[in-house]
């Protein structure tokens, strides 16, 4: 038997002047900084080339980009350039190959490639030749650099999770609501801490209240009109650009605001979630009170489209959405029936005895107008009067003065700082006039520290906000007001509009076998009071959609 032995065909090194691209790049924005590494290879590159004769006509820089793939600008530019019709140079010239690719799969995918344009890689530290020896020696150097790098990234990581088991911060870009202090140094290195941002703090928990109680001449707000509400008043996020969907929906679910900052959750190349064992949790100071972030989880996960869509909003049924059996908990939606004479019944029935049967729950029907009546004259009756109005939000008046008077202790806390400031910046001027002491450096650092805090805290007071609440008490014909218009609505008119009101006050309709449970919630009626009286329409819940997220509208 013969065995035929295909060749390798290796492309040989040309003699003479080369076209030359030149690569550069380092790993970190930090070394990019430090201006040294890049001037450096530059440098010996084109010496390289002067030395042989060969003419540098491109170079591509990338500067704080990985070589561990090939998700970087100006090596895809020039892989581009490499490939083009024209041939526009013969060579690509690195320092090294770890600055071409530092995975050994990866390196050898590329050079292949350009190979096939006739472009060939050279390294000016590791000169190697075509023979099979040499591309076996350029394969195991490949084959180093990914183990190096997998080891120093490795050893990098180890160090960040010690670091943040100390608590401290490891460079990711601090939340809205805080910034980074530097608190200590070992060595070289400077230790920094999250810290509080007053002015941005201030955001933070207005965007949290605007969520569960609204401006005060609105009921609560949904993800996107406290997104508008933001950007038509001019607030920008720390980069200068306006808010978003995304961002403030970020922002309502981020744990960080209730101390719970985790370090390692996720991996940076696949974003999937590590192991809760890898993951390391960092006390944060607490912007938002634990209860106050939880019920914000809660009514974002009511009304995430999933569980709560349009429909249940705009649809034509009284109370959908509302409505649920008491038995499996399950929603109750239309069914309908025709009689022998042809007229046809609808009836509010149990879901899930629709879809699984008796396996899943007994089953629970009742005729539609007869609970949409007893729903709406029972709300007229025992909800609407003003009497019980006022009854019902007396326990919410005091709630609203504590959290007055938290705001008006922030601010004065602040203009205690001003105050407190300029005073000792004051007793320290006059010992210097009268010549108690001399302005030593001692004197000057605590001069420059008293002044950067007047500074600090006079910045927090002018860009502070302070959005417009709601009185501590509502009017006695506000109240009034409220009640006249309640129940002229939601008795009569359109569907979509009564029910745009009942929900407003309604969390769910409960239906058992022997009574029927109207539950609501004593904020949401105090926010429909004071917004929707004067308005068309209340202020009330509603879902937030993305249109066809990241996708053109005609794929």
């Amino acid at each position: 038997m013969t065995h035929q032995t295909r060749k390798a065909r290796f492309v040989p090194v040309t003699e003479g002047p080369q076209r030359v691209c030149c690569y550069l790049r380092v790993s970190t924005g930090r070394q990019a900084e430090g201006d040294l590494s890049l001037p450096d290879q530059s440098k010996q590159i084109h010496n390289f080339c002067a030395n042989k004769g060969w003419h540098v006509v491109a170079e591509y820089v990338e500067p704080g980009a990985s070589a561990t793939d090939d998700n970087r600008p100006a090596f895809q530019k020039m892989i581009e350039r490499a490939s083009d019709d024209d041939h526009p140079f013969d060579v690509i010239v690195v320092h090294s190959y770890s600055r071409f690719f530092r995975d050994s799969f990866g390196l050898e995918m590329y050079v292949r490639r350009l190979a096939k344009a006739g472009v060939r890689l050279i390294s000016i530290t590791q000169e190697l030749g075509d023979d099979p020896a040499q591309v076996m020696m350029r394969q195991v150097i490949a084959l180093f650099d990914e183990y190096q790098s997998k080891e120093n990234a490795k050893h990098v990581l180890r160090a960040m999770k010690e670091n943040a088991r100390q608590g401290f911060y490891n460079g990711a870009p601090a939340p809205l609501g805080y910034t980074v202090a530097e608190v200590e140094k070992r060595g070289a290195r400077i230790k920094k801490r999250l810290v509080v941002d007053p002015v941005e703090a201030e955001t933070v928990r207005m965007i949290f209240r605007l969520y569960r109680f609204g401006d005060g001449s609105t009921g609560p707000l949904g993800v996107k009109a406290i997104t508008c509400y933001l950007n038509e008043r001019g607030y920008r996020t720390r980069a200068g650009a306006r808010f978003g969907v995304a961002t403030v929906h970020g922002i309502l679910t981020n744990r960080v605001y209730i101390g719970e900052w985790v370090f390692n959750r996720r991996c940076s190349k696949t974003l999937a979630e590590k192991p809760k064992a890898e993951q390391i949790s960092i006390s944060v100071p607490e912007l938002i009170e634990m209860p106050e972030f939880e019920a914000v989880q809660a009514t974002l996960k009511a009304h995430n489209p999933r569980m709560m869509p349009a429909r249940v909003v705009t649809g034509p049924i009284l109370l959908t959405g509302l409505a649920i059996c008491t038995t499996c908990a399950g929603p109750m939606t239309l069914r309908t029936g025709t009689s022998k004479s042809g007229k046809v019944h609808r009836y509010y029935s149990c879901s899930t005895h629709g879809r699984i049967g008796k396996t899943g729950c007994t089953g629970r029907s009742i005729p539609m107008d007869t609970l949409d009546t007893l729903v709406t004259d029972h709300l007229v009756a025992e909800l609407l009067q003003p009497d019980r109005l006022r009854a019902t939000l007396q326990s919410l008046w005091a709630l609203r003065a504590e959290k007055a008077a938290q705001v008006d202790g922030r601010l004065a806390t602040l203009r205690g700082e001003v105050s407190e400031a300029e005073e000792k910046l004051k007793r320290l001027y006059r010992m210097v006039e009268e010549g108690v002491t001399d302005l030593d450096e001692i004197l000057k650092g605590r001069l420059a520290a008293l002044k950067e805090e007047r500074v600090r805290a006079k910045a927090a007071l002018d860009r502070i906000h302070v959005a417009e609440r709601a009185p501590a008490e509502i009017a006695p014909e506000l109240i009034e007001l409220f009640g006249r218009v309640m129940r002229e609505n939601v008795t009569s008119g359109e569907i979509p509009f009564r029910k745009a009101w009942i929900q407003a006050v309604v969390d769910r309709v409960e239906v058992d076998a022997e009574v029927i449970r109207i539950v609501g919630d004593k904020d949401s009626l105090a926010a429909a009071i004071v917004g929707g009286a004067s308005s068309a329409t209340p202020g009330v819940r509603s879902s937030v959609r993305k249109w066809r997220t990241r996708h053109d509208s005609n794929v």
